[in-house]
């Protein structure tokens, strides 16, 4: 039996789907708080929480859907992933409360744990040595296409909502933003009864002929029997070892292991990927392009990080994971330095003239701002705040910022751009493909769910305690902190990160585990 040349990619590309609705809802998030905020009038630590509920979730699910579906399989809990995921997107589009929201949006967060999770353990479950860092990195490439579709929805949304000949408005135009997402989530759970199950999670369940039929049916008999070989083989060396335990994580065989994907899971996160992702709107709002162009650059900002990621799919098992991870965080180090560089320059100023064109705000309460000159973003967001309360502000603060500041604009978007680049052909895609590869199949699902807990306990607190930074440390010190994490992860690298390309998953068990 031959398969066909697509098969392998396809299943690849429906599992990963949800990577698509994770992307979606990151991208969708930045957008919706720059109306959801204020009509909730949310402070920082709220409109942190509803941004990082969902990354709170996951940390449960992470833990537990790595040893669920080593019991039931990864095939069922994928299926209950996409079936929440729709069920987030329509409870948030009817949020009527600061605490449905973040209630509707954590539900999202227990299927994308889940998701990112599994969609890589199956992936290179299915996969051979030659294509596996390709067909996992497929996981990576839908999490962009998702910041891509739904900046692009944000910025059409957001458009048909000020041309004001629509029936969009202020108020409901952040509920269709986040009920768009339920389109993507009921193709996913159409989709996902068309793939097999895992082969080797079959093989674990002692299916050792259902095993070979998906192996036989994906790879044709010639790869299939290379395949089988190799699990057969790791199988027999293994049959009578008991279950993984958390425990057994811990012994000094997988010690060098589980401190390399831990590095790999932290730096991923605190490096500030996902306050840029859930932020980008705000984050632009900054550099004073005022809150059209925010979105505009949002899109701009997307559609970089799908053309990296695509190089990353193409370079990832030419040149090997190790350099890809090297080369990228160096640059995402220099980018984030940059940023900061570019913020701590800035000047802030608004003059009587400007504080006058200024519409459906009361002037009055800004002129004895007006001609002041400030060295840093806060102490003008603070006056501002006190002139015109938090909620007015937080509704109007790309047009503030628009006229008030005075900043090289360019330098810190090609900082974040740079920034944004380096992570999709490295940290993002790269990681994910590294924890498939490095634990034994008995410990991958166990461990895979240790490390995606701690990534996202770290994605957590960067997102709830981001919005707190821009305004208490400010933009300059918030991107001086995470350039430095950056450089010190560049150094721990050098030091620690092995390469896989090129190996079966049982040949880098007998090299990596000691």
């Amino acid at each position: 039996m031959q398969p066909k040349k697509s098969s392998v990619i396809f299943i690849a590309f429906v599992v990963s789907l949800g990577g698509f609705l994770f992307g979606f809802d990151a991208g969708i998030i930045s957008g919706v708080m720059s109306y959801a905020g204020p009509e909730f009038n949310l402070n920082d630590l709220q409109s942190g929480w509803v941004v990082s509920s969902p990354s709170f979730a996951a940390m449960i699910a992470m833990i537990v859907s790595g040893r669920l579906s080593d019991i039931v399989g990864r095939k069922k809990i994928l299926i209950i992933v996409a079936f929440l995921y729709a069920v987030s997107a329509l409870f948030s589009a009817y949020a009527n409360s600061y605490e449905m929201l973040y209630i509707a949006r954590m539900v999202g967060g227990l299927a994308f744990g889940a998701a990112l999770i599994l969609a890589p353990t199956y992936i290179a479950e299915i996969s051979t040595a030659e294509n596996r860092g390709k067909l996992v990195s497929i996981q990576q490439l839908n999490i962009v296409l998702g910041f891509f579709a739904a900046f692009l929805s944000n910025y059409y949304l957001n458009e048909l909502n000020t041309s004001g000949h629509s029936f969009l408005t202020n108020e409901n135009v952040w509920r269709w933003m986040l009920g768009v997402e339920l389109i993507p989530a009921i193709l996913y759970f159409v989709f996902m009864f068309f793939v097999p199950k895992s082969p080797r999670w079959l093989y674990t369940k002692g299916r050792v002929q259902e095993a070979k039929e998906v192996l036989y049916k994906i790879h044709g008999k010639q790869l299939a029997d290379i395949e089988i070989e190799s699990i057969e083989k790791n199988s027999n060396e293994h049959k009578n070892d008991a279950k993984a335990s958390f425990k057994e994580l811990l012994k000094p065989s997988l010690r060098f292991i589980l401190i390399v994907g831990l590095v790999l899971g932290v730096l991923q996160q605190i490096t500030g990927i996902n306050a840029v992702y859930f932020y980008a709107t705000s984050i632009f709002k900054q550099t004073g392009i005022g809150t059209d162009k925010s979105f505009e650059f949002g899109v701009f900002l997307s559609l970089t990080t799908v053309f990296f990621t695509i190089i990353a799919i193409f370079l990832i098992d030419r040149m090997g994971r190790r350099p890809l991870l090297l080369i990228g965080i160096s640059g995402i180090a220099i980018s984030l330095l940059l940023c900061s560089y570019g913020f701590g320059q800035a000047t802030y100023e608004l003059s009587s003239s400007e504080i006058a064109n200024f519409k459906n705000i009361e002037t009055s309460k800004l002129e004895p701002f007006a001609n002041k000159i400030y060295e840093n973003d806060i102490d003008f967001k603070n006056d501002m705040k006190l002139a015109l309360g938090n909620q007015v502000f937080a509704k109007y603060e790309g047009d503030i910022l628009e006229v008030a500041t005075n900043i090289n604009a360019t330098l810190v978007l090609i900082g974040i751009l740079g920034f944004i680049a380096c992570f999709a052909f490295s940290l993002g895609p790269v990681m994910w493909v590294m924890l498939s590869e490095l634990f034994p199949n008995k410990y991958r699902g166990l461990a895979i769910g240790v490390i995606g807990f701690v990534n996202s306990f770290v994605s957590w607190v960067v997102q709830q305690v981001f919005p707190w930074e821009l305004s208490n440390l400010g933009s300059a010190t918030s991107f001086l902190i995470f350039g430095i994490i950056a450089a010190i992860g560049f150094f721990i690298l050098i030091k620690i990160l092995p390469e896989t390309k090129g190996k079966s998953l049982e040949e880098l068990e007998a090299i990596l585990v000691k």
